[in-house]
């Protein structure tokens, strides 16, 4: 399977692309060696870090990286549908099969510059998105409650320490009730990482703030991380929960580890004993990082639960088959048996493949109404 993923698009875009354009012969060896370097990136970023997760080059190789690797993907894409069409019109005209260097050369063109406007929306500090949310169950005293949720930052070499002071001068800005961070902080471990997450000590707002692991933290060293992050202020909830109060009005969050962690050798996520001796009228606030598990967080009472993990899908179609691997959930507002879900897109993205279309990163301010 993975000689069909990485090997198709190297034979389409250098024999099908690449070798019929008119360009001399060095030219296009050299130029199907760069295509070759380029869809081996991932191969590169183990040599760097003894991990494909944590490309430890400098930050303009890490774009261009992805640039390249997103720009064979596209032209892949482009060049098989020339394909197709250009073997449709020679059967209905009984012609030989025929695509011009012109045709070649716009979809060469287009692909680089999809690639170049994925990248460079996948690197900007993303916005506030404003999302309203009605709890029956909530208190009056929590009417107009703010809660801000960072997911999926994957802070690395590509979103390195000032991508971080912005994303947290950003946050803070806002002046929520409190914050939470559902997973994905990081992609190295602690010593990789020590500088870049130095911002996120600066995190405040009045009711904490709060953060469960994602599945990366689990392929970093995970128990130096969960010391190292709550030495930064983060109150990790680790299949726990913490109860706020206003008046006599009460709101629970509870959060739970990621699914994977039982493969590293880790407790799993566990609802129940996150939920266990939480007042029984308060609704709930579940973090979890994957938004697989949606419905059977509902049959539990859940009012809202916060995930992300999926970074939307990432790119509009693609998002379909993300969207399968998580049980239909993969951006935006879901109502789940009573429950409403968030997915979100997620502030940061995986290094690996940094490209953004029609799927932008999100801070998310949720604003709490009383039903």
């Amino acid at each position: 399977m993975r000689l069909v993923v990485f090997g198709l698009p190297l034979l389409v875009v250098i024999l099908n692309w690449l070798w019929p354009l008119p360009l001399p012969l060095g030219v296009k060896v050299i130029a199907a060696a760069l295509v070759v370097v380029a869809a081996l990136y991932h191969y590169w970023s183990r040599l760097s870090s003894g991990s494909v997760f944590a490309p430890e080059f400098p930050r303009p190789f890490i774009i261009l990286f992805n640039w390249a690797f997103g720009a064979i993907l596209f032209l892949t894409l482009f060049q098989i549908t020339l394909d197709l069409g250009a073997l449709m019109m020679a059967l209905a005209t009984w012609q030989p099969v025929y695509i011009s260097v012109g045709a070649r050369e716009t979809i060469g063109g287009m692909a680089g510059v999809l690639a170049a406007i994925g990248v460079a929306n996948a690197l900007k500090v993303p916005p506030v998105r404003d999302v309203t949310v009605t709890i029956r169950e909530l208190s009056p005293a929590f009417d107009g409650y703010r809660l801000i949720q960072l997911s999926d930052m994957h802070i690395s070499r590509l979103f390195p320490a000032r991508w971080a002071a912005s994303v947290v001068e950003r946050t803070n800005a806002v002046g929520a009730d409190m914050i939470v961070v559902t997973g994905d902080f990081i992609d190295g471990s602690v010593a990789m990482r020590r500088a870049d997450v130095v911002p996120l000590a600066q995190l405040h707002a009045p009711d904490g703030v709060l953060a469960i692991p994602g599945n990366h933290e689990y392929y970093f060293d995970y128990a130096d991380w969960l010391r190292h992050l709550s030495s930064l202020g983060f109150h990790l909830l680790l299949n726990s929960h913490v109860v706020i109060t206003r008046g006599t009005g009460q709101l629970v969050f509870a959060g739970v580890t990621d699914r994977s962690a039982r493969q590293h050798g880790q407790t799993g996520p566990d609802l129940a004993a996150a939920l266990d001796g939480r007042p029984a009228e308060a609704p709930v606030v579940l973090l979890d990082h994957q938004p697989g598990d949606a419905r059977t967080a509902a049959a539990q009472g859940v009012a809202l639960q916060l995930s992300g993990h999926t970074h939307g899908g990432m790119i509009l179609g693609l998002d379909r088959l993300v969207a399968r691997g998580n049980n239909g959930f993969v951006s935006g507002r879901y109502d789940v048996g009573g429950m409403t879900l968030y997915v979100s897109n997620g502030t940061g993205l995986w290094p690996g493949f940094a490209l953004r279309l029609g799927r932008p990163p999100e801070i998310t301010c949720f604003h709490l109404r009383a039903g």
